[in-house]
């Protein structure tokens, strides 16, 4: 009995050690996907200051408060940037993918894109229809949510002249940058009380024109007027208004910066569009451009610059794509040459 025993002790020893070392193979395998795992975000959190200066310890920031303190020595560190970002995942995709929460906030929104709203759709969380009481719910729902948005005149004011600066701007294709310029100039201009004895579409007008000028993505007058609500002698009036009192720094706008969409629009030669900046450039340096309509000057260099590369041109055609007249382009290419022939002696 006691043979028999001694016998299969060391089986039983030798299958505890069999166990021991697979269950350390399994701990090791789980640690080093552990590791696996956490390798790309080490190279994200490097960025961030984690650790004491100090002690080394733990870093820490409260809800309510700016700096971050050490949880160890209680050392407050102002300049350290914590790893705030949250990390979602989304079921269409194969990885995780980093997510702010939400959309960021914007100025073509009248509360800047901070608040919440009741969707339309008639479902639940599951996708299950609603019954028609609860459907009946929704909506009410939705019309309280709709008035609450809206429930101060500044609100009324400022969702009527965001979506006529969207409007334009998309008539216009000016990019978005612009946009989010003008929507700030409006929110100035309300805040400033110039609004009063204005119209809405007016101040929304220049305040577009104006962004257009200082993003350096200019539109004539003209253009900006042709997809607006009002006459251009009133958005002229609002726009030398709005700058004077919110002392806008507008530069004279450069002749130059029309010249690439005229050329597109006419289709002409790189080397016209070339030498029509070349001719622009000079005529500006001499200031022939002082008091004129800056288009005019564009339509007048592309024209001259066509006569000297040789290609046929037509008045007609720059004029429509410019929407100017003929006169003037056949005032202002004499002047500009003439500034070249000064300019070469």
């Amino acid at each position: 009995m006691n043979e028999r025993t001694t016998e299969e002790r060391p089986e039983a020893v030798s299958r505890e050690d069999e166990s021991d070392s697979h269950s350390s193979n399994e701990v090791g395998d789980e640690q080093s996907i552990t590791d696996s795992v956490s390798e790309p975000n080490t190279d994200r959190q490097s960025q961030y200051q984690t650790a004491c200066p100090e002690c080394s310890g733990r870093l820490r920031r409260d809800d309510d408060d700016v700096d971050v303190v050490c949880d160890d020595c209680g050392l407050v560190v102002p300049d350290a940037t914590l790893d705030t970002s949250i990390t979602l995942y989304t079921p269409n995709a194969t990885s995780e993918k980093e997510s702010r929460v939400g959309p960021s906030s914007t100025n073509l929104l009248h509360d800047k894109g901070l608040s919440t709203m009741v969707g339309w759709q008639d479902t639940d969380a599951k996708g299950n229809s609603l019954s028609g009481e609860r459907r009946q719910q929704m909506r009410r729902l939705r019309k309280w949510d709709d008035r609450f948005r809206r429930r101060t005149s500044a609100d009324r004011n400022l969702m009527h002249a965001l979506g006529e600066i969207n409007r334009m701007a998309s008539a216009l294709g000016v990019p978005k940058s612009t946009r989010e310029t003008a929507g700030v100039i409006y929110r100035r201009a309300l805040n400033e009380g110039l609004l009063p004895g204005r119209a809405i579409e007016a101040v929304a007008t220049a305040a577009l024109y104006a962004a257009s000028r200082m993003d350096g993505a200019p539109r004539s007058i003209d253009e900006v007027s042709t997809v607006s609500r009002v006459e251009q002698i009133r958005v002229e009036r609002t726009y030398r208004h709005v700058s004077r009192e919110l002392g806008l720094e507008i530069a004279p706008t450069d002749p130059r910066s029309f010249i690439g969409r005229i050329a597109s629009d006419v289709e002409c030669t790189d080397a016209t569009e070339r030498e029509a900046r070349r001719l622009a450039g000079i005529a500006v340096e001499n200031g022939v451009h002082s008091g004129k309509h800056p288009v005019g000057i564009a339509a007048g260099a592309l024209y001259a610059a066509a006569k000297q590369c040789d290609e046929s041109l037509r008045q007609a055609d720059i004029a429509h794509a410019t929407d100017v007249s003929e006169m003037t382009i056949r005032n202002r290419y004499p002047e500009i040459l003439a500034a070249t022939d000064t300019k070469d002696e």
